[in-house]
């Protein structure tokens, strides 16, 4: 695979784009080592992600498409026509600050060139409306890609707004010279046959997971004002936002077959008789209990267990603190699902950086008949030490592409300790009659690969794969090693 060359400015001597007499301001322009078709491809992936240009965007919805009756608000570029024109709205991150904003993305042509090669952005706008912030002052922005013998070039040139300054030193040249490093890259990308390493929106899509997302952290926000813990609130309270987030959705495709229909009256929080899991759900090592108080919050049946209290249970809602407790994880006592309170048949086991219960997810998820769990390891753990890739193996894994499927991230290698890790970690589920699918999850962790299971495997059948968690209890305790922790008082 070729390397990407560092993208490197030049000086491109080829007249400007005009239109309609009026000449447009070149700005900034690369050396671009690919062909036109490369470059319509690097365009399409900077209009579909331009939340990877601007924190301030969230996503681009597209709104319609034509390739004829072109609006007339586009600009006529002399020699070149227009064959392609996408309406897309840029959604932004924070709407309560930047309104959204709707433009005309125009693909041009000449008559000598299969593909497009001018691709312009020209902003809707209302007789009483202005730019948000995240969008360039500028009526018309265009990519404009240039052949000539010495190289193709790539440049960009504007049509600014006036008074807006365009030298290397205003906001304009900034935004240009980011998005044409974009384009370079993609453009190279697309050449290297690069593929991105983590995927994300595989269970979960991402449209509906932003939407609610927005929601939630709006309802919740308030929370970091109110941290009691000595941890960053910022990182805490919008990472359990997003996991409350992500199983809410979650929950609402798992379950919708077999629950019935419940009206629902208020139309700003559906959610509330979205299906969820038959049993509740279970934080397993729920820590400050945040996660835990989102879920309840919004409705949700269940309970949030750990070794000890901490100083934030006490200032939840009434509602949270009856549903955190205090409670001693012996796996070695038996289950009785019967009378239990916690580990009730069709429960939905959450694991979010659970450490030292990790390993025990799937196995409890199995011997109490659970409906699935999500797990999102951190601190590598088994059963009773940490975990020693050299001493453990995998659990047997079906022949073909199971470790690529994980979602495992990085170039390919999966020789790391962590790496190795997820893979026993999913193997243990085969191993438990689970099936497995993962994730990395849209929060702010560098521990943020979830393995979640929601339906049980052919291969254990639930006899075979009943046994193989109940061996499992039975190693432990032959070894000798595993000692039930004790509560402990309450502390930060």
């Amino acid at each position: 695979m070729s390397k990407i060359p560092p993208f490197e400015s030049v000086i491109c001597s080829a007249l400007p784009l005009t239109d309609g007499g009026t000449f447009w301001v070149p700005i900034i322009s690369c050396k671009t080592g690919f062909s036109a078709q490369v470059f319509e491809a690097a365009i399409l992936q900077l209009l579909h992600h331009p939340e990877y240009n601007s924190t301030l965007i969230l996503r681009s919805e597209q709104i319609s498409e034509c390739n004829s009756d072109f609006p007339g608000s586009i600009p006529q570029l002399t020699s070149f026509h227009p064959v392609q024109c996408l309406r897309r709205r840029l959604l932004a991150r924070r709407p309560e600050r930047d309104p959204s904003i709707e433009q005309l993305c125009t693909f041009y042509s000449t008559e000598s060139d299969c593909s497009p090669i001018v691709v312009v952005l020209t902003p809707i706008m209302g007789p009483d409306q202005s730019l948000p912030y995240y969008h360039p002052a500028v009526h018309h922005i265009a990519f404009r890609y240039l052949c000539a013998p010495e190289g193709a070039t790539t440049r960009v040139e504007v049509q600014p707004l006036p008074g807006t300054p365009t030298d290397p030193n205003s906001r304009l040249y900034r935004t240009c010279l980011a998005l044409l490093e974009t384009v370079h890259k993609y453009g190279w990308g697309t050449i290297t046959n690069y593929t991105k390493r983590i995927l994300h929106d595989c269970l979960v899509a991402r449209e509906p997971y932003q939407d609610l997302y927005l929601i939630m952290r709006e309802r919740h926000k308030h929370l970091i004002n109110t941290w009691q813990e000595v941890t960053d609130p910022l990182k805490h309270v919008f990472e359990d936002i997003g996991i409350a987030t992500y199983l809410m959705l979650l929950w609402k495709e798992t379950y919708s077959e077999g629950q019935p229909q419940v009206e629902n009256n208020d139309q700003n929080q559906p959610w509330r008789t979205w299906p969820r899991p038959p049993g509740g759900f279970l934080d397993f090592g729920c820590g400050n209990g945040l996660l835990t108080h989102i879920l309840i919050t919004e409705g949700y049946e269940g309970y949030g267990i750990d070794l000890r209290s901490r100083i934030s249970w006490s200032h939840y809602s009434a509602a949270t603190q009856a549903r955190l407790q205090v409670h001693t994880f012996d796996p070695l006592a038996p289950f009785d699902v019967t009378t239990g309170t916690f580990f009730k048949p069709g429960i939905f086991i959450i694991g979010n950086h659970a450490d030292e219960l990790t390993p025990w997810i799937p196995v409890v998820a199995t011997l109490v008949s659970a409906s699935g769990y999500m797990s999102i390891p951190c601190c590598p753990w088994t059963f009773d030490m940490r975990y020693d890739r050299s001493k453990i193996s995998v659990y047997p894994i079906p022949p073909g592409d199971f470790v690529e499927s994980l979602n495992l991230g990085g170039s390919g290698n999966n020789d790391s300790s962590y790496a190795m890790y997820r893979i026993w970690l999913a193997s243990l589920s085969l191993h438990c009659g689970w099936e497995v699918e993962c994730e990395a999850l849209r929060i702010p962790s560098t521990r943020n690969w979830s393995i979640i299971s929601r339906k049980r495997t052919k291969w254990p059948d639930d006899c075979q794969a009943l046994s193989n968690a109940q061996r499992i209890v039975e190693e432990v305790r032959q070894r000798g090693i595993f000692k039930a922790r004790k509560p402990e008082s309450r502390g930060h």
